[in-house]
């Protein structure tokens, strides 16, 4: 049994550098300024007073230096950069679940990796909440390369929840745990239900997004039987793909799903990265949603 354990270490640690070494060669070569130009710091810090000069703020003459030495300063004030950033991650059996080469745990893991190692890289804080229907594990907001691959492997080797996944006291708790305002990433497939009110509520404290996976079985083979096993449930059965009646229900089902799941985030003014799982390995899958997302942030920034 240990020699068992410690295979099954080695090999999540093996997993966690080869995430670690495509997540760094992403961040370095695709993602590089991205995130820096999207996040900022949440204010501003006295940095320095020094002696006016032409096209200086008036508004920021310091009146009192000003009057003693008799001749204007101003005060310099630096953007506050540092950032806390936490993922919340949804660990409930559909999570680990799919049609597909990786599961929605599995590329989550590498998109956390991606914006933990770009936000270290730029000095700030990331944590984890991670939860099904109550919370599973915290880890608090620290900065370092160590800290990123701790967070890293525990998007991997944590054990999926019992039942269902329950949004909402994972935001409640990620609301008391983080006194500022924060980055949140909610990674989850948004499968359950009841968070709307929730994502509200954070989404007035931080800068809430949500990270929403979406499995290849959403869209299901043409044809064919197919044996399925509900990870949350326990519930099996036989699904023939080639009923048209069948088929055109299940999608409508998944149509309703996007349009609901949207419109709440829309309404609670959330953010939204799309993450769609390939059935096959894909090289840009993970770069993809997040360089959307970044682009998307920096066309609306140019638009204030």
């Amino acid at each position: 049994m240990g020699e068992e354990r410690s295979a099954e270490l080695a090999e999540l640690l093996k997993e966690v550098r080869r995430i670690e070494v495509q997540s760094n060669r992403l961040v370095t070569e695709v993602m590089a300024g991205g995130y820096s130009s999207v996040f900022h710091g949440a204010g501003i810090e006295f940095d320095e007073i020094r002696e006016y000069a032409e096209g200086d703020d008036p508004r920021s003459i310091d009146w009192n230096v000003t009057a003693r030495v008799g001749r204007p300063f101003v005060k310099e004030y630096v953007e506050e950069r540092e950032l806390r950033v936490i993922f919340l991650l949804d660990l409930s059996p559909s999570m680990s679940a799919g049609f597909g080469r990786l599961s929605a745990r599995d590329m989550a893991a590498r998109i956390c990796a991606c914006l933990a190692l770009s936000a270290v890289k730029n000095d700030d804080k990331v944590g984890l909440i991670a939860f099904g229907e109550k919370i599973e594990e915290f880890v608090s907001p620290k900065k370092s390369l160590g800290h990123v691959l701790r967070i890293i492997r525990d998007c991997l080797a944590l054990p999926a929840s019992k039942g269902g996944s329950d949004l909402r006291p994972a935001l409640e708790f990620a609301g008391r745990a983080l006194h500022r305002r924060a980055t949140v990433f909610l990674v989850s497939d948004f499968l359950s239900s009841g968070w709307r009110d929730s994502v509200t509520r954070s989404a007035r404290h931080h800068d809430l997004i949500a990270v929403r996976m979406l499995p290849p079985e959403l869209d299901p083979p043409k044809s064919g039987l197919m044996r399925l096993h509900d990870p949350e449930t326990g519930e099996e059965m036989v699904v023939d793909w080639g009923s048209k009646k069948l088929r055109e229900a299940y999608l409508e089902r998944v149509r309703d799903w996007r349009q609901k799941t949207e419109l709440a985030l829309r309404r609670a003014e959330v953010d939204r990265i799309d993450v769609p799982i390939p059935l096959e390995e894909d090289q840009g899958a993970i770069a993809r949603p997040i360089l959307r997302f970044f682009r998307m942030r920096e066309r609306r920034g140019m638009k204030r």
